[in-house]
C-alpha cells in the first residue's frame, strides 16, 4: 500500500468513526431533553405543597422513563456492541442523571435504595456487561450520591413545608448509605471528589435534625417509631 493510500484509508476509517459519533451525539441529546423533564416534574416536590403529589409525579416520571427507554433502544444501534467504552463518554453524564432520576423515583415511593438491578430495568438496560448497552457500576454510583445531594435538599424543604418526621428518616438513610459507601476503595477520581460531597450533604441532613431537636419537634419522631 502506498504513502497516499494508506492515508486515504485512515481518512476513511476517521470519517466512519466521526459520523458514529455524530449519530451518538444526536440522540444522547434527546436523552438530555427527556432527563431535563423528568427533572423539573421531580423538583415540585420541594414546593410547599409538593409532599401531597409525590405519588402522581412519581408515576408521571415512570411513564417519562418509558421515552427514555425507547431512546436508549435506539442508541444501542448507533455504535459496535463490543465498542461501549470506545464511546461511553458521550453518555457517561446523561446515563449518570437517569439513574439519579430512577434512585429519586423509587427513593420518594419506598424511601428505600434503589438497586442496580433496578435502575437497569427502569432504564432499559442490561447489568452484565457481556450483554451489551448497559448501567456501568460507577455510572450507577454516580448516580446514586447526586440523589444523596437532592435528599439533603428535600430535607430542609421538608422543615418549612412543616414535616418534620422527613428530615429524620432522610438522615437515617444518608447515615446508612455513607456508612456503605465508607466500604467501597473507591479508585474513580470524579466518584471519589463526588463522594466527598456526601459528607457534606450528611452534615446539612444532621444540622436540619439537630435543629428539630433542640426545638422540640423531632419528639414526636422519636416517640412515634420510623414513620
Amino acid at each position: 500500500m502506498s504513502v497516499p493510500e494508506m492515508f486515504s484509508y485512515i481518512q476513511g476509517f476517521l470519517s466512519a468513526d466521526q459520523e458514529i459519533r455524530e449519530d451518538i451525539r444526536k440522540v444522547v441529546q434527546v436523552l438530555e431533553q427527556t432527563a431535563r423533564e423528568i427533572l423539573t416534574l421531580l423538583q415540585s416536590v420541594h414546593q410547599p405543597t409538593g409532599f401531597k403529589e409525590i405519588p402522581s409525579k412519581c408515576q408521571k416520571a415512570r411513564e417519562l422513563f418509558c421515552t427514555v427507554r425507547t431512546h436508549l433502544g435506539e442508541l444501542k444501534t448507533k455504535f459496535p456492541v463490543d465498542q461501549y467504552y470506545r464511546f461511553h463518554e458521550h453518555w457517561r453524564f446523561v446515563l449518570q442523571r437517569l439513574a439519579f432520576l430512577a434512585a429519586f423515583v423509587v427513593y420518594l415511593e419506598s424511601e428505600s435504595l434503589v438497586t442496580r438491578e433496578e435502575v437497569a430495568q427502569i432504564l432499559g438496560i442490561e447489568v452484565v456487561r457481556e450483554k451489551g448497552f448497559h448501567l456501568d457500576v460507577e455510572d450507577y454510583l454516580a448516580g446514586v450520591l447526586i440523589m444523596a445531594s437532592e435528599l439533603s435538599r428535600l430535607a430542609v424543604n421538608s422543615v418549612t413545608a412543616g414535616d418534620y418526621n422527613r428530615p429524620l428518616r432522610i438522615s437515617n438513610f444518608i447515615n446508612e448509605l455513607d456508612s456503605g459507601f465508607r466500604l467501597l476503595n473507591l479508585k474513580n477520581d470524579p466518584l471519589r471528589k463526588r463522594y466527598d460531597g456526601l459528607k457534606y450533604d450528611v452534615k446539612k441532613i444532621e444540622e436540619v435534625v439537630y435543629d428539630l431537636s433542640i426545638r422540640g419537634l423531632a419528639k414526636e419522631q422519636e416517640a412515634g417509631g420510623d414513620k
